[in-house]
């Protein structure tokens, strides 16, 4: 792991309280998943925020699970991480 690697995710850790291991095993399990099926979608966000210990209020999970649907993530960390205060 490199020093960028290294320090994400360590951030996502202090963050998060989510082990880089449980991000990688979550990164395995869906690297063939189709991010176009909402029901897909839905629960690969309820397991992350479950994981993180943040709940998400239906609005907002709805939000996010439409913005992953409808492939309109934003594109970089400032704005994907207001896209989750939200």
């Amino acid at each position: 792991m490199n020093n960028f690697q290294k320090g994400m995710f360590d951030k996502i850790q202090k963050n998060t309280n989510i082990r880089p291991e449980e991000v990688y095993k979550v990164a395995d399990s869906v690297k063939h998943a189709n991010f176009s099926d909402e029901k897909t979608v839905r629960n690969l966000v309820k397991q992350l925020s479950q994981m993180a210990g943040k709940p998400l209020s239906k609005e907002k999970e709805d939000k996010i699970v439409q913005s992953i649907v409808k492939n309109k993530m934003p594109g970089d960390v400032n704005s994907l991480n207001n896209l989750f205060k939200k």
